[in-house]
C-alpha cells in the first residue's frame, strides 16, 4: 500500500505515480532470485484510489513499473483537500500494488 499527492498542479497521474513509488519501497519480493525465477514472468496488479479516476493515465503508470507484466486500473478512492484560503486542490491517491506468480514456476525440479 501507498500514498502520494500533489499538492499545486491538481496531477493525478502524479499522484498515483507517487503512491506507487511509495508503495514499492515498503515491499521487497526476495523469492524471485531464490527460486530463480525472472521477475518477468511476474504478474503485477496496481489499483489507484482517486477522486477522478479517469484522469489517472493507467497505460503510462503501467510502462513504468520496474518489473513484471503491469495492469494498472483505477477507481474512485483518494482524497481532493481544498485549502480554504487559497481553493488551491492538493490531490491525494493512494495505491495497492499486487504482485502475482504462476504457481508452477514456483516449483523446485525435482
Amino acid at each position: 500500500m501507498g500514498m502520494g499527492n500533489d499538492q499545486y498542479g491538481q496531477d493525478y497521474t502524479k499522484a498515483a505515480a507517487r503512491a506507487i513509488e511509495d508503495a514499492i519501497r515498503h515491499s521487497s519480493i526476495p523469492m524471485f532470485d531464490a527460486l530463480g525465477v525472472p521477475h518477468t514472468a511476474m504478474q503485477v496488479r496496481v489499483t489507484i484510489g482517486a477522486q477522478d479516476p479517469g484522469a489517472v493515465d493507467c497505460a503510462t503508470l503501467a510502462q513504468k513499473l520496474p518489473r513484471g507484466q503491469a495492469q494498472v486500473t483505477a477507481v474512485k478512492g483518494g482524497l481532493n483537500v481544498t485549502n480554504p484560503d487559497t481553493g488551491n486542490i492538493t490531490v491525494i491517491a493512494t495505491a495497492a500494488v499486487e504482485a502475482f506468480l504462476d504457481p508452477q514456476l514456483a516449483r523446485p525440479e525435482k
